[in-house]
């Protein structure tokens, strides 16, 4: 924060004002040296060079699908690597906008069993630096070519459980919703979870107002367990619960994500158990068709059975969508780009 940085100037001798002004540099203009912040003198560089680290993530290789699509793969200072994904939304020229996918930790513990990054096990968390490194590091990257560019729309659902790495998430929303820095609306943050109570307690608490999106994926607690562990520890009645007091604590409605699954839990049975579960919360519901993991078990189903589920969903009065799928030629699914490079 411009503040954070003026103090640590201060010390130095130099002018507590002077940090409003890195902040911009590096967090708007996405600068990636002290070279190229004109403004500042000589001896401010050679004391900002000291005190802080301003090196971008070192890009290890970006992959351009056929839809626009975007993925980066990062190799950071401890040569861990984590994912991006840029999603270009064509519309019209005045309404064009761009979402970044962002990674909270290098891998994932918590084992979904159709996920690429859960297959990888867990190495360590992202710092604040790092998850707002990837929207400055891509911003720098795409300004190149498109003079202008912004990031619209942040989607904390890479590699990673976002609410287990819940303070430096917090920090780097508010960094990269700063009015002086990349200036992205609170209400365009969103932050997804696998479902941990007492994260998702902690995040009403810290009153922002962002999109919270559950990871739900099955109707029932028998289905749920076989494919995310988390539900043995907090069962669906347990979640819901949570998802409840979230609601009334902030008002926001809660997004519920459903990945599809050939043969699992796909049928209009387990859709109108979904639409009992969530009867009478104020939510809505993205039908996800899921991603192949080299996993016979985890499937695509026809997209006309994906349609007939959602229609059950419209029928019991959910609001509902099917998620436009975006860059499967390139493996933009969580952990997949980083799994092969491995």
């Amino acid at each position: 924060m411009p503040q954070e940085i003026g103090k640590v100037l201060e010390t130095a001798g130099e002018k507590g004002y002077r940090g409003r002004q890195v902040f911009q540099w590096v967090q708007d203009k996405a600068a990636q040296s002290w070279r190229e912040m004109r403004n500042l003198s000589m001896e401010t560089k050679t004391v900002l060079d000291e005190r802080f680290l301003l090196q971008p993530a070192r890009l290890v290789r970006e992959r351009l699908s056929r839809d626009g699509t975007r993925k980066y793969l990062w190799l950071m200072q401890d040569r861990q690597a984590a994912e991006s994904v840029l999603l270009y939304h064509f519309g019209d020229a005045t309404k064009d906008r761009h979402t970044i996918c962002l990674s909270t930790q290098v891998g994932c513990p918590m084992g979904c069993v159709f996920c690429a990054t859960g297959k990888q096990g867990f190495a360590r968390n992202l710092s604040a630096a790092e998850i707002t490194g990837q929207v400055l590091d891509i911003t720098a990257i795409r300004r190149k070519d498109e003079p202008g560019f912004k990031i619209n729309n942040l989607v904390f659902m890479g590699m990673g459980e976002p609410l287990l790495n819940l303070p430096a998430v917090v920090k780097s929303i508010k960094i990269l919703n700063h009015k002086e820095g990349q200036n992205i609306g609170i209400r365009r943050v969103t932050v997804s979870t696998c479902g941990l109570v007492p994260q998702i307690e902690l995040l009403a608490a810290e009153g922002l107002d962002i999109v919270l999106a559950v990871s739900l994926h099955a109707p029932n607690d028998e289905l749920r367990n076989q494919i995310m562990p988390v539900n043995k520890q907090y069962p669906l009645e347990v979640l819901l619960e949570a998802c409840r007091g979230y609601i009334a604590k902030t008002g926001r409605r809660i997004t519920f994500e459903y990945a599809l699954i050939k043969n699992f839990n796909d049928t209009k049975t387990e859709a109108r158990q979904l639409a009992q579960l969530l009867r009478g919360m104020s939510a809505n519901v993205n039908i996800i068709p899921v991603n192949s993991v080299n996993d016979e078990r985890y499937s695509k189903p026809p997209m006309q059975e994906v349609y007939k589920f959602l229609e059950v969903l419209k029928a019991a009065g959910v609001q509902a969508v099917v998620r436009e799928e975006k860059g499967s030629d390139i493996e933009a699914a969580c952990g997949q780009l980083a799994g092969k490079v491995r």
